[in-house]
């Protein structure tokens, strides 16, 4: 596993290094022990899998309010996702700032969205999958958002047709 720090403290992309061989190839996802040594979280008491059928699907920005804040290891099995995160820990000396990365089925990698992290994609093709690994239990309660085009945040999404739920057009204005 290669561990890639993102300009936005504690996130990070990590590459995966399959094994590939005759047969085939056989790829560790999560190693307790590299993920202890780099101090990331390494407890995920839920695992998800988010299928879109469409390209242009964005779901997102979301994020969840203390005492249940996640950090969320998500990784693309089918298909292709534009993935944005953006930090809102007011801490932080990246608070506000974003970043997105492509995560392919083909290309091998998990991002690492830490805690105080709002969380989106949208799908670069038809057919998509994605699996998150979770530190958190949902709790509808605590469940928040922010809007994919808040003027905050200026993020840049692909030029496709959006297809997006009515709540993730219709989360408020960020308040700083």
């Amino acid at each position: 596993m290669i561990f890639c720090e993102s300009w936005l403290k504690g996130a990070c992309l990590i590459t995966l290094e399959p094994a590939v061989d005759e047969r085939g190839s056989f790829t560790r996802t999560f190693c307790r022990s590299e993920f202890e040594k780099k101090s990331l979280v390494i407890d995920y008491v839920q695992h998800s899998i988010s299928e879109n059928s469409l390209k242009g699907t964005l779901r997102g920005m979301h994020y969840q309010l203390e005492p249940v804040a996640e950090t969320k290891l998500v990784q693309c099995l089918r298909g292709a996702v534009y993935d944005v995160i953006v930090d809102l820990r007011p801490q932080s000396p990246t608070f506000c700032g974003w970043e997105s990365f492509e995560l392919t089925a083909d290309n091998y990698q998990l991002l690492y969205v830490p805690e105080g992290f709002a969380h989106g994609f949208v799908t670069l093709t038809d057919d998509t999958t994605l699996y998150y690994m979770i530190s958190a239990q949902y709790s509808p309660e605590l469940a928040r958002g922010i809007r994919y085009d808040d003027p905050l945040f200026g993020i840049k999404w692909p030029d496709i047709d959006l297809i997006i739920a009515r709540k993730d057009r219709l989360w408020p204005d960020f308040k700083r």
